[in-house]
């Protein structure tokens, strides 16, 4: 007889494993990335480029997809927003202004309201496509 895990062990596993991939999708991302750019004018941009936060953004989806077509929505969503949150926390938390909190409470907001939309779209077309089966290709 196989033993199955309960729920809600199999629900922790899973959100500890995404924030897991969240984390280390930041570090490969933007982890390395400490320095900032100044310009001729005086004025600095950074530290991060754009073709990194897309790169992040893009790495995450893989594991959205996958907590979530597992009906793992819970690890979905708070998986990759604590990874991002606790990522970005002990990335920043070097700032003496203290404004860092500023910015990581807005990587968590987004992430959590991102994630949570992305998983709702993609939950409700798994759940299409498992009830009515998959699209026909025949035409005519």
């Amino acid at each position: 007889m196989e033993r199955r895990r309960p729920k809600a062990l199999h629900q922790l596993l899973a959100t500890l494993g995404v924030t897991a991939v969240a984390a280390g999708a930041w570090a490969g991302w933007l982890g390395w990335d400490q320095h900032r750019d100044v310009h001729p004018d005086g004025s600095t941009t950074g530290p991060y480029e754009a073709w990194q936060v897309i790169g992040l953004v893009l790495s995450l989806l893989p594991p959205l997809y996958w907590a979530a077509s597992r009906r793992h929505y819970v690890a979905a969503v708070l998986g990759i927003s604590l990874g991002l949150a606790v990522s970005a926390f002990v990335d920043w938390s070097d700032d003496a202004s203290g404004l860092f909190l500023v910015g990581v409470t807005m990587v968590l907001i987004g992430s959590l309201a991102t994630t949570a939309a992305l998983t709702g779209v993609i939950g409700a077309v798994l759940t299409a496509t498992r009830r009515n089966g998959p699209p026909s290709t025949a035409s005519g």
